[in-house]
C-alpha cells in the first residue's frame, strides 16, 4: 500500500488522513493552521511543515493529497518537487489542473474530489468514516498517468467511497448544479427567512432548516468553492433564475404553481429512483488503450468503480 501525505488538515484533509491510516497506510500531514496541527499531533498523527512533507513524499514515492481551499493551492504547488504523485480533494477541478500545469508541471497529477462533507470545519470535525458510501470523483483526462490514477482509485476505495470517473470540465459543470448552486440558494433562503423577523424564525421547521443547512459553512470556504467555479455556476444560476422567474410569472398571472411544483417533484423522484436503481456489474481493463475513454463513458452514465482487481476496475452502472 502506498504511503499518503495530506497537505491541509481541515474537515476533508483531516478525514483523508484518518481514513488512510485506518486502512493501514503510513500517513503524515501538513497544515498552515497551528490549531489543526496541534490537534492532529495530540491525536497521534505525524505533522510536519509543508516543504518537509512533500520532500518526504518524493523520497518515499508517496501519494500527496492537496486538501486546502482553492486560493491556497498555488502556494502548496510551489514546493511540490518534480515527479511527485499528486492528487487533490478541491471542489473544482479545472482551475486546479490549470494551476498544476502552470506551477508544478513536473508533478504526476490526477484530480480528485470526494462528494462528502458537513457544515463544520477544522481537524476536530473530521472522521475516518466521512467518505464511506460517498462518491469520489477522479479525473480521467487524455494523457492521464494510469499508474497514479490507480493510486488515487485505491485510496478512494480504501476510505469506503466509490469512484466516479469523469473530466474536469464535466465535473465542474455538474457540481455547479448539485453542490455550488445549493450553497447560493441556501444563502438566499436563509436571508429571506431572517428578513421575516423573530416570528418567522420562531416558526422555522424542517424544510427551512434542511434548505439552509449549508449556509452554516464558513463563508470564506464557500466563497472559494463557488467563486472558483464561476463560469459553470453562472450557467446554473441562470437556469435557477429562469425557473424562479417562470414560477413568479405563473403565480402573479394565474395564481398557480403547478408546473414548477410538479417538475420539482418529478426531478426529486428521478434522483431517488436513480439512487435505488438495480446496478449491472462490469469491468474496465486499465491497461487497455481505450481505458480512459471507457472510464469517462462509465462516469457519464452515472456508473461507479467499486473495487480493483490488479489492473482491472470493478464497476457498476444502471
Amino acid at each position: 500500500m502506498r504511503d499518503v501525505c495530506v497537505v491541509g488538515l481541515g474537515l476533508i484533509g483531516g478525514s483523508v488522513l484518518r481514513a488512510a491510516a485506518a486502512a493501514g497506510r503510513v500517513v503524515w500531514g501538513a497544515t498552515a493552521s497551528a490549531a489543526d496541527a496541534d490537534a492532529a499531533r495530540a491525536d497521534g498523527f505525524d505533522v510536519v511543515d509543508t516543504a518537509e512533507a512533500v520532500r518526504r513524499a518524493r523520497e518515499r514515492d508517496a501519494l500527496v493529497v492537496v486538501a486546502v481551499p482553492l486560493p491556497a493551492v498555488e502556494d502548496v504547488l510551489r514546493v511540490v518537487p518534480d515527479g511527485v504523485r499528486l492528487t487533490d480533494v478541491v471542489s473544482v477541478k479545472g482551475p486546479v489542473a490549470e494551476l498544476v500545469a502552470r506551477v508544478a508541471p513536473g508533478a504526476r497529477y490526477v484530480g480528485g474530489h470526494p462528494m462528502a462533507g458537513t457544515s463544520a470545519s477544522g481537524w476536530q470535525a473530521g472522521t475516518a468514516e466521512l467518505f464511506r458510501g460517498a462518491a469520489w470523483v477522479v479525473t480521467a483526462e487524455d494523457g492521464t498517468d494510469l499508474d497514479v490514477l490507480s493510486d488515487v482509485l485505491e485510496l478512494a476505495l480504501a476510505t469506503g467511497a466509490h469512484v466516479v470517473p469523469t473530466t474536469a470540465g464535466e465535473h465542474d459543470a455538474a457540481v455547479a448544479r448539485i453542490s455550488h448552486l445549493p450553497h447560493v440558494l441556501a444563502a438566499v433562503l436563509a436571508s429571506v427567512g431572517a428578513d421575516g423577523g423573530p416570528l418567522a424564525l420562531a416558526l422555522a421547521a424542517g424544510s427551512f432548516g434542511e434548505g439552509t443547512r449549508v449556509a452554516g459553512s464558513r463563508p470564506e470556504l464557500v466563497r472559494a468553492m463557488c467563486e472558483g467555479n464561476r463560469s459553470a455556476l453562472l450557467d446554473a444560476v441562470d437556469d435557477a433564475l429562469g425557473r424562479l422567474g417562470a414560477a413568479r410569472g405563473s403565480l402573479a398571472s394565474t395564481g398557480g404553481l403547478a408546473k414548477t411544483i410538479e417538475a420539482g417533484h418529478a426531478a426529486r423522484r428521478a434522483l431517488v429512483d436513480q439512487q435505488a436503481a438495480e446496478l449491472t456489474d462490469l469491468t474496465v481493463d486499465l491497461t487497455s488503450p481505450q481505458a480512459l475513454e471507457a472510464l469517462r463513458a462509465l462516469g457519464s452514465r452515472g456508473g461507479r468503480i467499486v473495487g480493483l482487481n490488479g489492473s482491472t476496475a470493478l464497476a457498476r452502472t444502471s
